[in-house]
């Protein structure tokens, strides 16, 4: 089972910034693929960007093309999620989460990942 702890999330005015961490343990050498969910109250969790292990192929929801950002420090097992020209509706409890890649590319739903972190709460309000 991976270990995945997030950090980062914060409160900040509509068009700031903020970058989240996903820290991981207990990854074989096996590929696996990386995603950010968020959900908001009362919402569903939705598939916010993802990306695999190997190869480093990488996948955003529309609502955050051009604004967010995923990478990962090769060197470690971390993985961030860089936020800018945040909105209000980008406000949510962000989960990082972790699963064996199922499939060609990483994708955006709940189902491939098994293992999750406690999440990180972003929260953006002027």
């Amino acid at each position: 089972q991976l270990q995945l702890v997030e950090s980062g999330g914060g409160s900040v005015p509509p068009g700031g910034s903020l970058r989240l961490s996903c820290v991981g343990s207990g990854f074989s050498s096996l590929d696996y693929s990386i995603a950010w969910f968020r959900q908001a109250p009362g919402k569903f969790r939705e598939g916010v960007s993802c990306t695999d292990t190997v190869g480093g192929g990488t996948d955003y929801a529309d609502s955050v093309k051009g604004r967010f950002t995923i990478s990962r420090d090769g060197a470690k097992n971390t993985w961030f999620l860089q936020m800018n020209s945040l909105k209000p509706e980008d406000t949510g409890l962000y989960y990082c989460a972790a699963g064996v890649r199922l499939f060609e590319r990483c994708v955006l739903a709940t189902n491939p990942y098994d293992d999750w972190g406690q999440g990180t709460q972003v929260t953006v309000s002027s």
